[in-house]
């Protein structure tokens, strides 16, 4: 029963270890390890070489889980494969108070068949007594994390567990226990001085070794745990590594003594302002009226136009001085449309008519009894309207041709 259990989970597993007894591997040429992985089990999903010299490797399904698992040699070097320890596990939380006085051993029989491999309560420690707690965590033998799992006939959510930050008692750093650990000298958690610990401390004062304030190494509220904790928090809920969570978190995290204006100041400034000199393009404003209006060239994207609002009024009163001129010149020289209308002085402004070239226009003989013409000259004696019935000036008479007549316009 065992043997079949441990097939399943190795065939479940998505992450599979390398190993050799000699540690060969480490200067193993990589060709040659991609070509033996992929002449048993195909193209794998990844392959990385560790520090320690094993190699990673994640598959893609099951069936390559199991060819790869027969995998005895690379080139001579003799080899095991072997299931990830951790990477193929997830852990979650389930908090649930009518569990509370439950063993943790009846907990996993009622749990074994939705992959649950290990149930641990957390306890609290108060007046040097263990208490109980109502979470549990649940280490589950799939890399993903189920969202619920149902104990008796109770359904309970799962929760993501995120463990606390690894902290050394011997060097009281993060990121490594004390089997790990590098350092010569024992750290006091309480007073950060070398050569004893916290139990045989005398010292009255305390003082952090990771951020030097008045608190001791081991507590929760200090800045590096925090920052620490929001590591594991990120690796766990992204599903990345510890190296590539921190450096998330270290990317946002502001940077002491920097204030969020000197933060601005110092970011690249855009190519285009508000002040350019060199690129701006000023607008001019033509003052006679009679002037073609001068060419400008279009601003690009990346120009800006500053336009004071006495400059914008008065280019605005210009163009429409011009489409109101052009409006009536049009009216006027349009010989489909002969009988321009008068519309009232107040509302739009007269055209500019020259009195000569008025007079010596030929009159359009007109359709109605009276034609209205409208003339604005700068002499004030010449009346702004001008009516062809009340004036002196002769209609054209209406010569009837006849043959006669067309012989002597051809002499």
């Amino acid at each position: 029963m065992d043997s079949l259990s441990h097939q399943h989970s190795n065939a479940s597993s998505k992450y599979f270890i390398i190993s050799s007894e000699t540690n060969e591997l480490k200067t193993t040429s990589p060709i040659l390890i991609h070509k033996s992985i992929i002449s048993i089990a195909g193209e794998v999903k990844s392959i990385k070489k560790l520090s320690n010299g094993t190699i990673l490797i994640e598959v893609l399904n099951s069936k390559q889980a199991e060819h790869l698992m027969k995998l005895e040699k690379i080139g001579n070097i003799k080899v095991t494969v072997s299931p990830h320890h951790t990477l193929n596990h997830s852990k979650g939380v389930v908090s649930e108070s009518e569990f509370q006085r439950d063993l943790e051993e009846d907990l996993l029989e009622c749990l074994k068949t939705q992959n649950v491999i290990a149930v641990k309560r957390i306890t609290i420690k108060r007046n040097g007594q263990i208490f109980p707690t109502k979470h549990l965590i649940l280490t589950f033998n799939t890399p993903v994390l189920p969202k619920n799992v149902k104990i008796a006939y109770i359904n309970c959510p799962v929760k993501p567990y995120i463990p606390d930050p690894l902290r050394c008692f011997k060097c009281q750093k993060f990121g490594h226990t004390t089997t790990a650990c590098r350092g010569n000298k024992e750290i006091c958690a309480r007073c950060s001085m070398p050569d004893h610990n916290s139990q045989i401390c005398k010292s009255t004062t305390q003082k952090c070794f990771n951020c030097s304030a008045d608190h001791p190494s081991y507590s929760r509220s200090c800045p590096q745990y925090k920052l620490e904790k929001e590591i594991q928090t990120i690796k766990i809920t992204k599903k990345i590594s510890f190296q590539e969570a921190r450096q998330i978190v270290i990317d946002r995290t502001p940077i002491p003594g920097l204030s969020y204006s000197s933060a601005l100041n110092s970011t690249a400034k855009p190519l285009v302002q508000n002040n350019l000199k060199t690129s701006q393009i000023q607008p001019t404003v033509i003052n006679n009226t009679s002037a073609s209006p001068a060419i400008v060239n279009p601003a690009t994207d990346n120009d800006t136009i500053t336009i004071k609002k006495s400059d914008w009024l008065a280019l605005l009163a210009i163009k429409k001085s011009w489409e109101n001129m052009s409006k009536a010149t049009s009216v006027s020289q349009s010989p489909s449309n002969p009988t321009p209308i008068l519309m009232p002085q107040s509302i739009v402004p007269c055209p500019i008519v020259n009195r000569t070239e008025f007079e010596k226009s030929t009159p359009v003989p007109p359709t109605t009894n009276s034609l209205n013409i409208p003339i604005v000259s700068n002499t004030s004696s010449i009346p702004s309207t001008y009516s062809l019935k009340n004036s002196s000036i002769p209609e054209t008479p209406k010569i009837k041709r006849t043959r006669d007549n067309k012989k002597q316009t051809k002499k």
